[in-house]
């Protein structure tokens, strides 16, 4: 901007002017209240002071004064935008560099205070909805989960007492099925048919006793009838009633000593696999003891015209178990239609020896797997 062309005296020279017209009245007294003005002005001008000058206090007369004082007011305020404007051309570049930045700092801040007045005006809503959600969501779950929870406990206690029910159930049904399959077990072991193999050697089929091969009956004199001393009948039982299942005490074959032998006709030819000895318990026996079963035997397999023996195995019979099986330890591919048992031994009763039951098993066709 240019420099005003008027100097600081001229600031003072309105009120010389006024004073100069109220001479009449009071001219020496204005004129040196106008001096007093002017060196008040110049003062600060030529010290170049950023002070602001107070206007001087004129005493006229009503409208002459208050004119006097706009005038010095004016005066003074023209004093001091010259002094700011004499400072403000002195620094142009620094003020051009600071409002520059100035207006880059503040299109940050109205773009900042622009994105914040969005911000606020639009998150509220969404925080309000989403914390509605947030808060709603969970509480309505937990209820959902609160109510299955008393719904599944409901369950499982019913399910808790179904269950001690048929764990009660169970324990009566095993109790039964205990003294069932004891029962069943007693009954098996009578009858023999838990072995649930094919007996070749039972009566009822067509098995036989080949006498001639057969040791002789043990003849006991409380086993005969007498009239008289005379001799009616025999009791004792033949070779045969051990190709029957009837096995009680007494029911036997016996013969004399503790060798002996027995040759079984079979109902067919087979192909021999096992043979199974069957003795009453200890429990039963009249004498209370076992002496009178079988210890060891031979076994057998006879066939042709002239009878030609074919060693099948040499066994030994524990009278403990009642029932015993015996796998034959040669088993040659070839059927047999008799069998022949030879035993060499008993537990201790040197008169005789007595076979309750005989069974041979085996097989009509040849078998896929023969054991070593």
């Amino acid at each position: 901007m240019p420099r005003s062309s008027r100097s600081p005296e001229d600031s003072c020279d309105q009120p010389e002017n006024v004073a100069h017209v109220s001479r009449e009245v009071r001219p020496r007294r204005i004129i040196q209240r106008g001096r007093n003005i002017c060196r008040m002005t110049e003062a600060p001008l030529s010290n170049a002071s950023d002070a602001f000058l107070l206007p001087v206090r004129i005493n006229a007369p009503g409208l002459t004064q208050c004119m006097l004082e706009c005038v010095s007011w004016i005066t003074c305020l023209a004093c001091f935008l010259r002094t700011r404007a004499h400072r403000v051309l002195f620094n142009t570049c620094r003020y051009k560099l600071f409002i520059h930045k100035l207006i880059e700092k503040a299109g940050v801040l109205i773009l900042c205070a622009f994105g914040f007045w969005m911000f606020s005006v639009h998150l509220p809503s969404k925080m309000d909805i989403w914390q509605e959600d947030s808060i709603d969501s969970p509480l309505q779950s937990l209820r959902m989960y609160q109510e299955k929870v008393r719904h599944h406990t409901g369950e499982i206690q019913d399910l808790r007492g179904h269950l001690n029910q048929l764990i009660a159930k169970l324990q009566e049904m095993e109790a039964m099925s205990d003294e069932q399959k004891m029962t069943q077990k007693i009954i098996k072991m009578i009858q023999g048919d838990y072995i649930e193999k094919p007996d070749f050697a039972l009566k009822s089929i067509g098995a036989s006793i080949d006498f001639e091969q057969t040791s002789a009956t043990y003849n006991h004199d409380k086993a005969c009838s007498y009239w008289n001393w005379i001799r009616l009948w025999n009791y004792a039982q033949p070779p045969d009633v051990i190709l029957e299942p009837n096995v009680t005490p007494g029911n036997c074959w016996a013969f004399s000593g503790d060798r002996g032998q027995v040759t079984i006709r079979l109902a067919q030819k087979v192909y021999l696999s096992n043979l199974t000895l069957q003795h009453i318990p200890k429990t039963i026996s009249l004498s209370g003891s076992l002496d009178t079963a079988p210890k060891d035997f031979v076994i057998y397999g006879m066939e042709g015209s002239p009878k030609e023996e074919v060693f099948l195995g040499a066994f030994q019979f524990q009278p403990e178990n009642i029932i015993q099986t015996f796998q034959l330890q040669n088993q040659p591919p070839r059927t047999f239609g008799a069998v022949k048992v030879k035993i060499s031994s008993n537990w201790g009763n040197p008169r005789f020896t007595c076979l309750y039951r005989v069974r041979v098993h085996g097989s009509v066709t040849l078998p896929r797997e023969q054991p070593n």
